[in-house]
């Protein structure tokens, strides 16, 4: 698809109105109707980003800082950062799983506005939607990095991803989105003056997609319209190890984690993957490529690296191999691939792009 014919239709640019939240310095950056957040742990030279970003929340009280996360859907924060929460709008009981965890976030769905902000003293500040108020962690059996509790205060994750309702994340739907959710813009169906989507760099993240900050080389990808017709499918791929025969399945580009997780079918794996059954990981030295977008594609954009390789800022931390027999193949390619590429999603037009960066 032809980045040019996308950002044609994006119409008339407006500037996002500011609701005033205690704690964020009141000034809008209008980028021909978009605005830019810088992450709060970016560190303004240039490094390679190696952890995930983060950015401030407000619900009328103080600011919590949050991981902005493309790997979930939804605003998931400890019902004790809201303030007055049994005074607004009660719209039911709530849960949320994030796999990569095995964390179950337990609590109440209320319906509030949500000011976002960044370093550089921007801020957007969203329509009322739906935020998970979490009052109880449990865990999934055999979970990584999970411990339960009955008064959560630390909790404060902002989702912007899409595709997620498959991966035990039923109630997370676009509607909670808080990047598709702001004045200006519309719906899928019907999309307003500002069109909904992002572009995720590994300094910041530009909210609302504008001729200015989609201007640039993307290699697009056209999603395909998820079955309820309410969200986009996921980003397929296809994966190689050391230039064999690629598998084809899915990618989830996940901000909220720094190391990847893996699953190739069983011919493709055993003879690079070493530990025991249940941690195994991919060797030191296997030359992983990742393509996106359809198997039959020309030019799909993509990246690639060797297992291990501490001199590319691409490469995860670790690989860690997910099996099963009737698992497709997956990849979640961690927060480390923003120093490939900037990513690109539009959610009116339901695509994603690739800003591939020179290294």
């Amino acid at each position: 698809m032809d980045v040019a014919k996308t950002i044609s239709r994006f119409g008339i640019a407006i500037t996002l109105a500011c609701v005033t939240q205690p704690g964020f310095a009141q000034r809008t950056e209008a980028r021909e109707g978009g605005t830019y957040l810088r992450y709060l742990n970016d560190s303004e030279t240039g490094e390679p980003r190696r952890a995930p970003p983060t950015l401030l929340m407000s619900f009328g009280g103080e600011p919590v800082r949050a991981v902005m996360d493309t790997g979930s859907t939804g605003i998931v924060v400890a019902a004790s950062s809201i303030p007055n929460i049994d005074n607004l709008r009660q719209i039911g009981p709530g849960t949320l799983t994030y796999s990569s965890s095995g964390r179950i976030m337990r609590g109440r769905w209320v319906e509030t506005i949500v000011t976002i902000g960044g370093s550089n003293d921007q801020s957007v500040t969203t329509k009322p939607i739906a935020v998970l108020a979490v009052e109880r962690i449990d865990c999934v059996p055999n979970a990584r990095n999970c411990e339960p509790s009955d008064a959560p205060r630390h909790v404060a994750m902002m989702g912007i991803g899409f595709a997620r309702e498959g991966d035990h994340q039923s109630q997370s739907t676009p509607d909670k989105n808080p990047f598709l959710n702001l004045p200006g813009m519309g719906t899928m169906a019907a999309p307003g003056p500002l069109r909904r989507g992002y572009v995720v760099t590994r300094a910041g993240v530009h909210v609302g997609l504008t001729a200015a900050n989609t201007r640039g080389n993307y290699h697009v990808v056209q999603l395909q319209r998820a079955a309820d017709g309410r969200d986009w499918g996921p980003l397929p791929a296809c994966i190689s190890v050391d230039d064999g025969t690629p598998a084809c399945g899915t990618a989830l580009i996940d901000t909220g984690v720094s190391v990847m997780y893996l699953t190739l079918p069983a011919d493709r794996e055993a003879e690079r993957t070493e530990g025991a059954r249940g941690g195994e990981t991919l060797a030191p030295g296997a030359r992983l490529s990742i393509r996106f977008g359809d198997a039959a594609a020309a030019r799909p954009p993509g990246y690639g690296f060797a297992a291990g390789d501490t001199a590319n800022a691409a490469a995860p931390e670790r690989i860690v191999m997910v099996g099963g027999a009737k698992r497709p193949t997956f990849v979640n390619t961690s927060v480390h691939a923003l120093n490939a590429f900037d990513y690109l999603y539009d959610a009116d037009a339901g695509t994603v792009g690739f800003h591939m960066i020179d290294r």
